[in-house]
């Protein structure tokens, strides 16, 4: 239950956080929900993960939508995706959430001190 918990907080804090900061602002959202949702190495990371690749692949598929994929399938030919924008979701929902999954991972190594 404190997974679940800790994955929505995550998506949540990520969410507004970044209306106002930079990117990067999710490792500092996933840092804070484990630090209020108390979890060890594995869990903490899990939940960092999932929050932020849930929020993230939510938004850039929701950006994709709106632009009519025009954008995301020009991108996806720069790099080795076959010009697939699913497959560019994926890979900045993956990118982020390794960010998140770092930073709530540490979280829960700094509580364990």
């Amino acid at each position: 239950m404190k997974l679940l918990v800790a994955i929505i907080l995550t998506a949540l804090l990520s969410f507004v956080c970044g209306l106002y900061l930079p990117w990067w602002s999710i490792a500092i959202a996933a840092f804070i929900s484990v630090l209020v949702i108390p979890l060890r190495g594995g869990k903490a990371f899990l939940a960092g993960f999932s929050g932020v690749f849930i929020l993230w692949a939510f938004l850039a598929w929701w950006i994709d939508v709106k632009n009519e994929h025009v954008l995301s399938k020009k991108i996806a030919e720069i790099f080795p995706l076959g010009g697939s924008s699913f497959a560019l979701i994926i890979v900045t929902a993956f990118i982020g959430a390794l960010v998140g999954g770092f930073a709530a991972m540490s979280a829960g190594f700094l509580r364990r001190k």
